[in-house]
């Protein structure tokens, strides 16, 4: 919050469930095709800033035509999982011009609106187990966010009340972006697309059209929250 960049004032927290036999029978190894068709091997890690600036393992997407296969397979690859998806985006300029010294940390916030919205998502199924995996961003910042995880679970949160999320069983674990954890890398590939469709509503997004279809809706709830 303290140095907001002004072409990109915003931050987005992208959560996905998948059920257990899914992920291990469908989204795992559609992400080891997915590396094996361009890479040797499938330990490259799917990171969508490298992928647009075409760095390190995705060197060779300067060349055009390269690009445009590899976006292709992407594309595809993405509509075709099965994934339920949460986009919650915070406006930092705005969030910090609205409270000042009293704005919440943008992260915070955005886990607060998120699980709001998988608690939804998760009396609506019946279910109360839910092991919940975080791409780590250091030590302090994840002690932080581990705090602000056990308030929400313990505490609840403004409109949503302590004993319904009480019951829950949600065990936190944080990885490295190096372990390449599936399931974060396609978090990560759904967060940039949600972000150009916030700062441009109006532009064309191929990308973002595709995650949408991801997106959880429910009763009228839905797993698209941008504020302020």
């Amino acid at each position: 919050m303290e140095k907001i960049d002004r072409d990109f004032p915003l931050f987005v927290l992208s959560t996905l469930i998948v059920e257990r036999t899914v992920y291990i029978e469908t989204v795992v190894p559609a992400l080891a095709r997915f590396k094996l068709r361009f890479w040797p091997h499938e330990g490259v890690n799917l990171h969508s800033r490298d992928i647009r600036k075409a760095h390190g393992d995705f060197a060779f997407l300067q060349v055009p035509a390269q690009r445009q296969a590899l976006l292709g397979a992407l594309s595809e690859m993405l509509a075709a999982l099965s994934f339920t998806l949460f986009i919650t985006a915070i406006h930092k300029q705005a969030h910090r011009d609205r409270y000042g010294p009293h704005a919440t940390d943008p992260y915070d916030l955005a886990l607060t609106y998120t699980f709001e919205r998988v608690l939804h998502f998760l009396e609506g199924h019946g279910e109360t187990t839910l092991p919940v995996t975080a791409e780590a961003r250091g030590k302090n910042e994840d002690n932080e966010l581990s705090a602000a995880f056990l308030r929400i679970m313990t505490q609840g949160t403004r409109y949503t009340a302590a004993a319904r999320f009480q019951p829950l069983l949600c065990p936190l674990t944080f990885r490295r972006k190096s372990d390449n954890i599936a399931g974060t890398q396609l978090a990560d590939l759904c967060a940039h697309p949600a972000a150009r469709k916030i700062l441009n509503p109006s532009q064309p997004n191929q990308a973002h059209d595709i995650i949408a279809r991801h997106l959880y809706r429910r009763d009228g709830v839905t797993g698209w929250k941008v504020f302020p």
